[in-house]
């Protein structure tokens, strides 16, 4: 959330991309987040009263984008979610929800994606099939990801790990061909 700039710091400072989010106001991090970062919730977040497509197309309208519709549709596809784009929320699984909010945070191509426990509410099958889902996209857009996760088996794909132990570091590991 602090990464984010969806709450603030009480204390130090939090930068992201060369800009101090501590020093921003509400309006300036709401363009900054806009521009820069996706984020995946562990919640979905996604609006009940809108299509899959209109979910996905919705940040990329606000940020001004013409082809809203066109890249949101693309990136439905992209993960598995073509033929049912048209659903609402409610019709679709948790797996297929966690895919809409993917496919959300990745379709304005941010430098950043912020996955705050994607897999926690999903099954095995259907988590394994997110990571692998959001790994990918990371690949294909060239972002960085921040994962948020209590699941080390999760945390061991990761090129760097940081070790949180009641709000502050408490180890940091490096996979060696990531170091090199």
């Amino acid at each position: 959330m602090l990464m984010g700039g969806l709450e603030r710091a009480t204390g130090g400072s939090v930068r992201a991309l060369g800009h101090d989010l501590t020093a921003l106001d509400e309006d300036a991090l709401a363009r900054f987040r806009r521009g820069n970062m996706g984020v995946v919730f562990q919640s979905f977040h996604l609006i009940p009263t809108m299509t899959a497509l209109e979910n996905v197309a919705t940040p990329l309208e606000l940020a001004g984008r013409a082809d809203a519709f066109e890249r949101a549709e693309d990136e439905l596809r992209s993960v598995g979610l073509g033929p049912r784009m048209h659903h609402y929320p409610a019709q679709l699984s948790g797996g297929e929800q966690q895919r809409v909010a993917l496919a959300r945070a990745a379709a304005p191509r941010p430098a950043i994606l912020l996955a705050d426990e994607p897999t926690g509410n999903l099954d095995g099958t259907n988590g394994e099939a997110i990571m692998q889902l959001l790994f990918g996209l990371r690949d294909k857009h060239g972002a960085t990801l921040v994962l948020v996760t209590h699941a080390p088996d999760l945390a061991a794909r990761c090129d760097r790990v940081i070790r949180l132990r009641d709000g502050r570091i408490d180890g940091e590991d490096r996979r060696l061909e990531a170091a090199q």
